[in-house]
């Protein structure tokens, strides 16, 4: 396989010192199985079947050498491979090198199925306490699937670039569109969420995704470097669903998308049991949220109930950033 690491621009130092991190077995090891997906030093550790020091020794090495970056989930630390394609491009080249049918990869890999389906286990179990509220309000609306047709629809068909999710819960935003996106991000205030959506995501083989722990008031991410935001039911749970919007506005590229999901105006009282502080939103006030923060909602589209006479309306709003790339420069 050939290469050119001069023609990228990655400098002749930091592509050696990349090299020598890659040349280890454990290190080695590692970078083979994070090519499946994050894990934390726990996962690795059983995985690898070495110690916690060791494990963690080699990826302070991996993260120095900017090969694999580490994010903290609550009291957890996840480790994933660079999002970076001269550092990908390395990374690859020495992956192809090494048969999968290395013995001691193999065993690697089949200790790492063991781990997902554990995580998948842990989080299903989560799942199921949850569920029966769900089914309830789902009930109510129509199906998920003429809704994410809905929101398909409004999207496009367009390659979007990277996406961000806001309350991603179990990660289905992200599945929906990781087809049509070169990144793909799920935020979660909730870590018990981020595992179903994780486990959701390694056992669907979704690629390019990443999630991170955060809050919808203060998300720590870059701003101003997504394509398109979702914002999927989630407003309604805030008691300042305006300041939210402003907040992650700002996430958004200049010419970029913002798209919000949410209720309709409803009389459903019972659903504050289930933690809904608003009774849905009108077209005007999403509209008017829209403009405080420069953006133009270009699209509005309800999704109405089934038959039932008073069923919950799904709104789609998708508004535009005023802001253009020759503005910000």
């Amino acid at each position: 396989m050939h290469m050119s690491l001069y023609t990228s621009g990655m400098h002749m130092e930091v592509a050696l010192d990349a090299l020598r991190a890659i040349a280890e077995e454990t290190r080695l090891r590692i970078l083979f199985v994070l090519r499946r997906g994050e894990l934390t030093v726990t996962d690795l550790t059983e995985i690898l079947g070495q110690s916690q020091p060791r494990v963690s020794r080699h990826l302070r090495l991996l993260v120095d050498a900017g090969l694999v970056t580490k994010h903290r989930e609550g009291t957890w630390a996840f480790f994933r491979l660079v999002d970076d394609l001269d550092r990908g491009a390395l990374i690859a080249a020495a992956l192809a090198a090494v048969d999968v049918a290395d013995p001691v990869i193999s065993a690697d890999l089949e200790r790492l199925d063991t781990v997902r389906a554990r995580r998948a286990d842990a989080a299903s179990e989560y799942f199921e306490r949850i569920a029966p509220i769900w089914d309830e309000e789902r009930s109510l609306h129509a199906a998920a699937s003429t809704v994410e047709a809905a929101i398909l629809d409004v999207v496009g068909e367009r390659r979007i670039g990277r996406v961000l999710d806001v309350g991603t819960g179990t990660g289905r935003m992200l599945q929906l569109l990781a087809d049509r996106a070169d990144r793909a991000v799920g935020l979660d205030a909730s870590h018990s969420m981020l595992s179903v959506a994780r486990a959701n995501l390694e056992r669907l083989g979704v690629q390019g995704w990443e999630l991170r722990q955060g809050d919808v008031h203060s998300p720590p991410l870059e701003r101003a470097t997504f394509d398109l935001v979702v914002i999927h039911q989630v407003l309604h749970y805030l008691d300042d669903p305006a300041r939210a919007l402003a907040e992650v506005a700002q996430l958004v590229a200049p010419g970029g998308r913002l798209l919000v999901v949410d209720f309709a105006p409803h009389r459903h009282d019972f659903l504050r049991a289930a933690a809904h502080r608003r009774l849905g939103f009108t077209h005007d006030q999403l509209r008017d949220w829209f403009d405080q923060v420069g953006f133009d909602c270009s699209t509005i589209v309800d999704v109405d109930p089934p038959a039932a006479d008073d069923g919950l309306t799904v709104t789609v709003w998708l508004a535009v950033n005023r802001r253009t790339m020759r503005e910000v420069a």
